[in-house]
């Protein structure tokens, strides 16, 4: 009897050695993970600018001029209207400044009124003339209220310190002046307690411009805006049926 052998192909006979050894191969590594996110940006945020002196937030500042001075009641007036300027600045320190650095004011400021007290009278007379030129008849009130405004100019609250120390040095230069020289020492004296009132309404405007750029910048971070709500109200019972 004739056998049939089996003639196995060689090529599937390497096919089955190459997935055999496929098979048996070490799997490749998985991928690595992704990288971490990076942090978070942290915001450091500058702490929110301060007015001058502690002054409030909503102090009017006058204009300047070019030259960078302030419109005044203590500028652009005549020489009697700076000499009884130059003795409310006195006053207004007289009263104001406690501190024991000024104590000298209110010596100096009493003695002022003793020496100068002829001219002072006569360049009242003056202000008087000045005013009923200007208003009328009825010039006594427009000058009595000019007079509250530069009381109130003076003592503006955070400009106070740096007043009086003004006053200091200007009621010390004034104590050896004659009652001659009263007026052309005003002239020249009043503009040293102004500068005062300039520097301040200066670094106030500075103040200003900075906090509206932080505000711009940080201002929502701090103070994110707030959500709308929406309340819806609750009926009322309708009160005429009571008692009924």
């Amino acid at each position: 009897m004739f056998r049939f052998r089996r003639i196995v192909a060689p090529s599937l006979i390497t096919a089955g050695l190459a997935i055999g050894l496929a098979s048996c191969a070490p799997k490749p590594p998985p991928p690595p993970p992704p990288p971490p996110l990076p942090p978070p940006k942290v915001v450091v945020i500058p702490p929110k600018p301060k007015a001058p002196n502690g002054a409030s937030d909503n102090i009017l500042v006058p204009p300047a001029d070019a030259n960078g001075l302030r419109q005044s009641l203590n500028r652009n007036i005549s020489s009697a209207q700076m000499v009884w300027n130059l003795r409310s600045a006195y006053n207004v320190a007289a009263l104001n400044c406690n501190a024991p650095v000024h104590a000298d004011i209110l010596p100096r400021y009493k003695a002022f009124l003793t020496t100068h007290n002829k001219v002072l009278n006569a360049i009242n007379k003056r202000l008087d003339v000045e005013f009923k030129a200007k208003y009328g008849a009825k010039f006594i009130a427009p000058r009595e209220a000019y007079i509250t405004q530069v009381y109130n100019h003076f003592a503006l609250p955070p400009t106070l310190s740096d007043f009086c120390d003004a006053v200091m040095a200007v009621s010390r230069d004034g104590a050896a002046v004659t009652p001659a020289n009263l007026e052309a020492f005003a002239v020249r004296s009043l503009p040293n307690i102004e500068v005062v009132f300039d520097d301040f309404y200066r670094r106030y405007e500075v103040y200003r411009t900075d906090l509206a750029i932080w505000q711009a910048q940080y201002g929502n971070l701090v103070n994110p805006p707030q959500q709308a709500v929406q309340i819806t109200a609750a009926p009322v019972p309708d009160g005429t049926a009571a008692g009924h």
